[in-house]
């Protein structure tokens, strides 16, 4: 450390609680903040110097994990949530230290100690001894830790938190998955997604990505069409006055495409949507009739976007037969995209209807209305073998129909709907691989995260200045 390096031990106790917890104001030219912002931490150098790092981890985490729970989990059950960088700024300069710590890259012959604990720490319920190959052991009230989270997820902190303990710590998946009370967790991450318009992209990112982490889990697919919700006041394009959560998410999750096809077009945002649906789709039950159609109605858009682009493909064919000169826009690409995507949603659809079949006959119904959209893909090569179910179904039941007359009610279409399932010949239902989607960090994730880490904690580190002009940015391979 230089000669010019200042110690926070050296301030004033009073003083230095003071600014931290943002209850006085800071200006840039305040002493306090030049000691702070000069205080520096070498990287060490050597494995000895790594040894010690090592060795003081476990302490660090204990006391991170006790700034967590006492500023942001005490009483969190008895109030109304608020903003946690306005209630508990020292839980949220906790929480993004504990941030910056976690994503510290590996030394050559050492990993980043800070992270070890993170994918390590159990439960204080949990009796069993950590194995001897674990360094940094500590242990956390989870139950305290969950209700936070649940509280928490406006913030793109506290989501990138949930995240990370999902991801790589196998001790909190397996605990969340076992709650009875998963609505607690998934509604906060449903609405992040349902206002995606008012959202930055990484938080969005991080949220799709905890679903599709969620739904990997089978247990998980089914208990959450087991979970029925009463009046959902965010949702406005349709008074939902009850609806199971499988439903409602996979609402949100074709919203979330919907608006992705028209605004972003993100591929990566569509990958990780259509497989959160895909690995639920096995899964579905009682689908709710304004989910069944909003998946039918994704199909159809997707259809017109797949004919239009044929149409445009068409016609810049016969205008380069007069011109050479002028270049083809690369249609072929786009057209490879969207039967990418429809693709997709036929292996959905397939698989509701060959795993559960009689327990969705919304979805039967609404496959019945927009009959007419699939016709154009029945002799294509490219979804000939997925429709050869969709098909049959859809023929079976539609014979059903025709012999029972004309002019039926919606009632009396379920009915009959529901007594032709017994009689489907299930056995002529093509068989296919289950749909199964595992999320992947990228081969290089720190190019994602540091930088997403540190312009959080940029924007949200409460009472902290940071000049502008003095931030230095520094390429992946900088020394």
């Amino acid at each position: 450390m230089g000669s010019n390096s200042s110690r926070i031990s050296d301030l004033p106790e009073n003083e230095y609680l003071k600014k931290l917890s943002g209850t006085e104001s800071v200006s840039e030219n305040d002493p306090f903040w030049n000691q702070l912002l000069s205080f520096s931490f070498p990287a060490p150098t050597s494995s000895t110097e790594l040894k010690l790092l090592e060795e003081a981890t476990i302490s660090v985490c204990r006391s991170l994990a006790g700034l967590w729970t006492v500023f942001t989990l005490g009483g969190v059950g008895s109030r109304a949530a608020a903003s946690p960088d306005l209630s508990s700024p020292l839980a949220n300069q906790s929480l993004l230290l504990l941030l910056v710590l976690a994503n510290l890259t590996d030394a050559s012959d050492v990993p980043n100690p800070y992270r070890q604990a993170i994918m390590s720490f159990k439960n204080t319920q949990d009796s069993s001894p950590f194995p001897s190959s674990i360094p940094h052991a500590f242990q956390i009230n989870f139950n305290s830790l969950y209700t936070a989270l649940c509280e928490q997820q406006t913030s793109d902190q506290a989501t990138l938190l949930l995240y990370t303990l999902l991801h790589q710590n196998s001790n909190i998946r397996t605990y969340m998955l076992a709650r009875t009370d998963m609505e607690n967790l998934v509604l906060p991450i449903l609405e992040i997604l349902y206002h995606v318009e008012e959202r930055n992209s990484h938080h969005v990112y991080m949220a799709l990505i905890i679903l599709l982490i969620l739904t990997e889990d089978d247990g998980f697919n089914r208990s959450i069409h087991e979970v029925i919700l009463k009046n959902i006041t965010w949702y406005s394009e349709r008074v939902l006055t009850e609806i199971s959560l499988g439903s409602l998410l996979i609402l949100v999750v074709i919203r979330t495409i919907q608006y992705n096809m028209t605004r972003t077009r993100d591929k990566y945002l569509h990958t990780n949507c259509l497989a959160a649906l895909a690995n639920m789709s096995a899964q579905f039950r009682s689908l709710h009739q304004y989910a069944a159609q909003r998946i039918i109605s994704l199909f159809s858009l997707l259809s017109k976007k797949h004919n239009k682009v044929l149409e445009q493909a068409t016609q810049s064919l016969r205008g380069s037969l007069s011109s050479n000169d002028v270049p083809l826009p690369d249609y072929a690409q786009d057209l490879n995209v969207i039967e990418e995507v429809i693709r997709m949603m036929l292996e959905i659809i397939n698989s509701c209807l060959t795993n559960s079949l009689h327990h969705n006959p919304n979805l039967v119904y609404a496959l019945l209305y927009k009959r007419d959209l699939f016709e154009q893909f029945r002799t294509h090569p490219s979804f000939q073998d997925i429709m050869q179910n969709i098909d049959l179904v859809i023929t079976f039941f539609s014979s059903r129909l025709l012999q029972a007359g004309a002019e039926l009610s919606v009632e009396r279409v379920l009915e009959i709907i529901k007594q032709g399932v017994v009689a489907l010949p299930k056995d002529r239902l093509k068989k296919f691989p289950e749909l199964k989607f595992k999320y992947v960090e990228e081969e290089q994730p720190e190019e994602f995260f540091i930088p997403y880490v540190w312009s959080l904690v940029y924007n949200s580190a409460v009472g902290l200045y940071w000049n502008p002009q003095t931030i230095q940015l520094f390429t992946m391979d900088s020394d």
